[in-house]
């Protein structure tokens, strides 16, 4: 399972299979950076669970991967608990102040706000969720005290890491979107960080003082959330202490579905993952893809027409169902499905998909379908995963959305402020549009996979809506083309929304790109890499643990057998 297969190593020139690989009997951790992946190692060497090590990965990565999450954004994690054999999603998405409005991406003229200008804007923060999220977790199936899980994290804040290739890159591509406190940390006099310089955070280690001593009522009612809401206030946005202080999260159950004789459970809405990974499973699971090469022309065929019919669908009929009732019984029945399945003929680029009537197999009523302009940004987070000696698994996807999300640092406090609002609708008048305390239409997928009852897989990735294409297709590759985890994960990747237009990763096969050309498809000029896959697979027999990384990233797996605690 752990073999090194050098032929899907290609994507990348950033990899290292000894560092993004690991095998272990007792325990395995996989995170986006060898801090994160350490800290969490050293909670399940200490006795903590999975949950516990999670919990320390996501304050370790506010401070590796600022550009990518932080507690200034949100996140969902899904956690897998052994003892009772069920999954419980903690879902800790942004909500919408409370002064929100439908209109609030509209100029005077009522025309779209340009992207770059709406999502760089203090109005594009929505109420940062994941703290929450992560200690009502904790308190459900931790073992640990918040404050010994936050400590890893301040020592490495206080003496600084070194700046990874990661962010020096980030910072190259997107330093237009920091605002003034955050260009003085990662531009200091003008000089943007360089790969391998040390860079400290002395102020996001005194927050993290503050919550070990005060916990996050620090964040929701007190000092730190003062201070968010006046850096919010002073940049023209209008969110209030009252907002994060109501701030709720859900516990949900998982979206299930099956895929031959796999069942998957990944993210229940307001995020539209889940449903658009089992989606997409559901209708190539009717053409049988093992019967093609992996890189053939008719594999890359079927999964850019399916994930174009899915995109369609998630356009028209995802919102927060706690403000709509969704057609998702419609979207994933039988009879639905067969029915987009007719749209592919093998022959062309079908120009007349587009989102089906998922209401005739629902008893939802239906509502008007609003179209939205394309934005020219795809979305940054990271996703890591952890599985515990007693078999608990964590897998968790958390953001601040765009890169360095809205650009705004916390003045003292030292994080980052996400721009998850923008995933709302621009346009009003659809049930994604903006409203009070509601939660915008995310596409984080946090998925496991179990194969007769018992786990065998645990996967994830960043990318805003390309992460149906690197969960999707690491999927295919493992379950369909018999990979091992790492194998499928660097196995090239392709993505398109709905458009003629196909992004590719370096290692597609030229001929099937040239027959997909003749068929209708666009491609870009040069391929760039789509998504960063974190992921577990399980051997059920006996229970051996292998982990994976992606290259795309300076990521790290970990793993732990029996020999390596203290018993």
């Amino acid at each position: 399972m752990a073999d090194d297969n050098k032929e899907y190593l290609g994507r990348t020139n950033h990899r290292d299979y000894a560092r993004e690989t690991a095998t272990g009997n007792a325990g395995m951790v996989v995170t986006a950076h060898p801090i994160a992946t350490d800290i969490g190692r050293k909670i399940l060497k200490d006795g903590g669970n999975a949950v516990d090590a999670a919990i320390a990965i996501q304050f370790a990565l506010n401070i590796a991967e600022p550009m990518m999450t932080g507690i200034g954004g949100s996140g969902f994690m899904m956690i897998y608990d052994k003892d009772s054999d069920k999954i419980k999603i903690f879902d800790g998405h942004v909500r919408a102040p409370e002064a929100a409005h439908p209109e609030m991406f509209l100029d005077n003229n009522k025309e779209v706000i340009p992207f770059k200008k709406r999502s760089t804007h203090a109005s594009a923060v929505g109420v940062p969720g994941i703290l929450k999220a992560m200690d009502e977790a904790r308190k459900a199936y931790g073992t640990k005290p918040l404050a010994e899980l936050i400590e890893p994290s301040i020592e490495f804040a206080e003496k600084g890491v070194s700046a990874n290739w990661v962010l020096s890159e980030a910072l190259e591509n997107f330093h237009y979107r920091l605002g003034d406190e955050a260009q003085s940390i990662f531009i200091p006099n003008g000089r943007r960080i360089q790969e391998g310089e040390i860079f400290k955070k002395e102020n996001l280690a005194h927050t993290y003082r503050i919550l070990q001593k005060e916990g996050i009522a620090a964040f929701y009612e007190g000092e730190i959330g003062e201070g968010i809401v006046k850096a919010i206030t002073d940049l023209g946005g209008f969110m209030k202490l009252t907002d994060l202080a109501n701030y709720r999260i859900t516990v949900d159950e998982p979206v299930w579905g099956s895929y031959k004789d796999f069942k998957i459970a990944s993210s229940y809405a307001p995020s539209a993952g889940g449903f658009a990974l089992i989606q997409l499973m559901k209708i190539l699971e009717g053409f049988h893809l093992e019967q093609y090469d992996v890189r053939s022309w008719e594999k890359y065929y079927l999964i850019s027409e399916a994930m174009r019919m899915v995109f369609t669908d998630k356009k028209a009929f995802f919102a927060d169902p706690e403000f709509a009732d969704l057609p998702l019984k419609g979207l994933l029945h039988e009879d639905y499905l067969a029915g987009r399945r007719k749209l592919i003929d093998f022959k062309t680029r079908n120009p007349k998909i587009d989102f089906g009537n998922p209401w005739k197999y629902d008893t939802v009523k239906p509502w008007e379908v609003i179209r939205q302009p394309e934005d020219p940004e795809l979305s940054e987070t990271t996703h890591f995963t952890v599985q515990d000696r007693w078999g608990n698994i964590v897998a968790c996807t958390s953001t601040v959305e765009h890169p360095f999300g809205s650009g705004i640092m916390v003045p003292e406090y030292g994080f980052m402020l996400n721009n998850e609002l923008t995933d709302f609708d621009s346009v009003p008048g659809g049930m994604n549009q903006v409203e009070p305390e509601k939660r915008p239409v995310s596409f984080k997928s946090p998925t496991i996979i179990f194969k007769n009852d018992l786990p065998v897989l645990t996967l994830g990735s960043p990318g805003g809506p390309t992460i149906l294409s690197s969960v999707s297709q690491t999927i295919i590759n493992v379950i369909d083309y018999n990979m091992n985890l790492k194998d499928a994960i660097e196995e090239p990747r392709i993505f398109t929304p709905m458009g003629p237009h196909i992004e590719w990763e370096k290692g597609m096969d030229m001929q099937s790109k040239g027959h997909l050309e003749s068929m209708g498809f666009a491609f870009n000029d040069v391929p760039h890499i789509i998504g960063n896959v974190q992921g577990i697979q399980i051997d059920p027999d006996n229970g051996t643990l292998f982990g994976a990384a992606d290259s795309s990233r300076e990521g790290k797996a970990t793993g732990l057998n029996e020999e390596d605690y203290d018993n």
